[in-house]
């Protein structure tokens, strides 16, 4: 099965070339990671998720985010989404706890400390929205006037500020925003990535996937790709942890089997990373990129492109 992202065919031939350079020193035989059809899909999920949020269909959102949460228990973007789903049933205890853990996972997220902020307000505790307040505020002193947040984070104040002051209106803001919402920005970003991983610019293809997770959720493909890019960037437990949430999603994706391994090697690991060859071995019947690959990796017990 080819990539499960919506791409064009001439996006997704443009992909399949640009990867090819980009796999030297990361594996993958120069092609993109596989994408074996997973137990279960929490992309699928996901999208519904977001598709009944948009609706305002609250109830029905908040059962596909749940599932999604099961398997992906800390992803900030779905926590994020779960808790818009759960203020839109009214529900502002559970939904504060959705932001919290998006806010634990990122704690840079303007729009998820407003709507935590609020969130307090909306069942009385005070002083955390408060405290809300305060981490925005301190945000917004670091950032003055010059930084690209200074808008939003303006806009989360004043949010908070009313809420506090028991404004009327104060409400959460329940509509999924675009990069939710829009799965053709999604490609674009995914395929901004490959380019970005093609010129070895990790943080700035970290950057990109981000966004195209936002539109996706959890995709093994994206996770494979943010774990490829953080080891490049030497966060081998951040690239560990993708590379385990990938798996844990479709147990036989072979780029993310064949990069785990070779983050085995760079830790010296290699009994580890043997039995992610043998894993490959067993996958692919009649041989495949990622086995070859992760081969001369083990054969030469680090980097063969070092």
């Amino acid at each position: 099965m080819h990539l499960a992202l919506r791409l064009p065919l001439a996006a997704m031939a443009a992909a399949l070339a640009t990867v090819a350079i980009a796999a030297g020193g990361g594996g993958g035989g120069g092609s993109m990671p596989s994408s074996d059809m997973p137990a279960y899909d929490p992309a699928a999920d996901y999208r519904d998720g977001v598709g009944a949020l948009g609706a305002q269909e609250f109830a029905k959102a908040k059962r596909h985010f749940d599932k999604v949460l099961r398997v992906q228990a800390r992803d900030g973007n779905t926590n994020y989404l779960a808790g818009q789903a759960n203020a839109g049933l009214g529900d502002y205890k559970r939904a504060a706890r959705h932001f919290e853990k998006t806010v634990r996972a990122d704690g840079t997220n303007i729009a998820a400390r407003q709507q935590l902020g609020i969130a307090y307000v909306k069942f009385g505790d005070r002083p955390k929205a408060q405290a809300e307040l305060a981490a925005l505020q301190t945000q917004s002193a670091a950032c003055a006037t010059t930084c690209a947040q200074s808008g939003a984070l303006k806009a989360a104040l004043d949010a908070v500020n009313a809420a506090l002051a028991g404004a009327p209106t104060a409400r959460i803001d329940t509509a999924p925003g675009l990069i939710f919402a829009n799965a053709a920005l999604g490609d674009g970003a995914y395929l901004d990535a490959v380019a970005l991983i093609n010129e070895r610019r990790y943080k700035d293809a970290i950057v990109a996937l981000e966004r195209a997770r936002a539109a996706f959720g959890a995709q093994p493909d994206v996770l494979t790709y943010l774990g490829f890019a953080n080891r490049k960037l030497k966060r081998f437990d951040v690239a560990e942890g993708y590379y385990r949430a990938a798996l844990a999603i479709a147990p036989e994706h072979r780029g993310a089997t064949e990069y785990f391994g070779e983050l085995m090697v760079e830790r010296g690991d290699l009994s580890g990373a043997k039995r992610m060859l043998a894993k490959l071995d067993r996958i692919c019947t009649f041989g495949c990129a990622e086995a070859e690959e992760l081969r001369i990796w083990v054969g030469a017990g680090r980097s063969p492109h070092s």
